[in-house]
């Protein structure tokens, strides 16, 4: 039987607003609920601000469930203009430093916030975090 952990909360993050978690780890993978910068309707900033906040928030739940942003396997980003692309673009090659999952980016209506982003990684092999 796989093994499933659940994780509710991660340092730093903002709390779910709903009847889920943070991240779900099973047969080896970390899948992410859908990060945001914010609280809704919260700004923190501008459009790049938000994009590197809600990256780092992804990256904490990562580090909470034993993996990381060098272990991400898979990502799908919710952008709420297409006028967008070129900032997240910029700031997500930052944050990959190089290391180039797959993914897919679309536009879509959102919920008073700018942008959320959601992915699959895989658990770091020696059971610790990565960066």
């Amino acid at each position: 039987m796989t093994r499933i952990a659940r994780f509710a909360s991660a340092p730093g993050v903002p709390d779910a607003v709903g009847p889920y978690v943070q991240a779900t780890s099973a047969g080896g993978f970390v899948f992410t609920t859908g990060q945001i910068p914010a609280a809704p309707g919260e700004r923190i900033g501008s459009f790049a601000d938000e994009v590197r906040a809600t990256l780092g928030h992804l990256g904490s739940v990562l580090t909470a469930a034993d993996s990381g942003l060098d272990h991400i396997v898979k990502v799908n980003a919710y952008l709420s203009s297409p006028d967008q692309i070129d900032t997240y673009n910029h700031e997500y090659a930052r944050f990959m430093a190089g290391h180039r999952p797959a993914r897919t980016t679309v536009c879509v209506g959102l919920w008073g916030v700018s942008m959320e982003i959601d992915c699959i990684a895989v658990v770091a092999p020696d059971g610790g975090v990565g960066p």
